[in-house]
């Protein structure tokens, strides 16, 4: 396992929208840091601002206040293609990519690297059939796209991140619409890439109980933009886990610290 070394840093981050002349706050105060080579789990619930905080560290859009530190740079004084080249980004929504191979697909990923006319290089070759072994779908090259089944597509989206070189790779939901066995391959497939190429690995998700068994390190978003961070073991004797996972309008759902696991009682 390489080293892991801090990578992204969150100092007093504000995150929202900005409305004409009017900010629409949805968490503040936010202070964290991602570090390389390990798995990094975003948990909270719906609309406490998972999906505001992943795209302000994506810049995809302005934080309202505080900074976001780079590998020590601040993250507004990136260009465009130095944020092509620095952060990867692999959403939920599904590609329409009715006609592209699979290998086609993933050499999207080479676009910061070939310029205009998209023309691979050896090294850009290169490149894509390390990616494709590293995601285990070297035999899906030739495919459609769109005859992926939806656990296959998924891991082409991340060859294909990974294609692009960024040291930092975001994802947003990539356990979305897989059944059980998919999601666990797909959380150990991320954990050992963070691991074997040092990446940055950080992404948003529902599936608690896996993030519990899988992450090395969560992030807890909670209503009123509190921001709990550690390994499942510290939030858990923390309290803060059982406290996100129990609810006083619902008895039958309980936290279990001894096991990380999340157990129906009174069924």
């Amino acid at each position: 396992m390489m080293e892991k070394e801090e990578s992204v840093k969150l100092t007093g981050l504000c995150i929202g929208y900005r409305q004409h002349s009017n900010d629409r706050v949805v968490a503040e105060g936010l202070t964290a840091s991602i570090c390389s080579g390990q798995l990094t789990c975003l948990l909270g619930r719906n609309g406490v601002g998972k999906s505001t905080l992943l795209r302000t560290l994506a810049a995809f859009q302005p934080p309202l206040g505080g900074s976001i530190e780079v590998n020590g740079r601040d993250l507004t004084r990136f260009t465009a293609k130095e944020l092509a080249k620095t952060i990867g980004v692999v959403l939920t929504e599904r590609p329409d990519v009715q006609q592209m191979t699979v290998r086609e697909l993933v050499a999207m990923g080479r676009s910061p690297y070939t310029g205009f006319w998209g023309c691979l290089e050896d090294e850009d070759e290169r490149v894509l059939d390390e990616a494709m072994d590293m995601v285990g779908i070297t035999e899906l090259s030739s495919r459609l796209a769109a005859t992926l089944s939806d656990g296959e597509r998924q891991k082409v989206m991340i060859a294909k991140a990974l294609a692009q070189e960024t040291p930092i790779v975001y994802l947003d939901e990539p356990t979305a619409f897989l059944d059980y066995p998919s999601k666990v391959d797909i959380l150990l497939l991320l954990r050992r890439i963070s691991r074997e190429a040092g990446k940055t690995i950080f992404l948003s998700t529902h599936d608690v109980e896996l993030a519990l068994q899988i992450a090395d390190c969560l992030w807890l978003l909670q209503e009123g933009g509190k921001l709990s961070v550690g390994t499942p073991r510290e939030l858990a004797q923390q309290g803060v886990l059982a406290s996100f996972v129990e609810s006083d309008s619902n008895k039958s759902v309980r936290f279990i610290e001894e096991s990380l696991s999340v157990r129906l009682v009174d069924c």
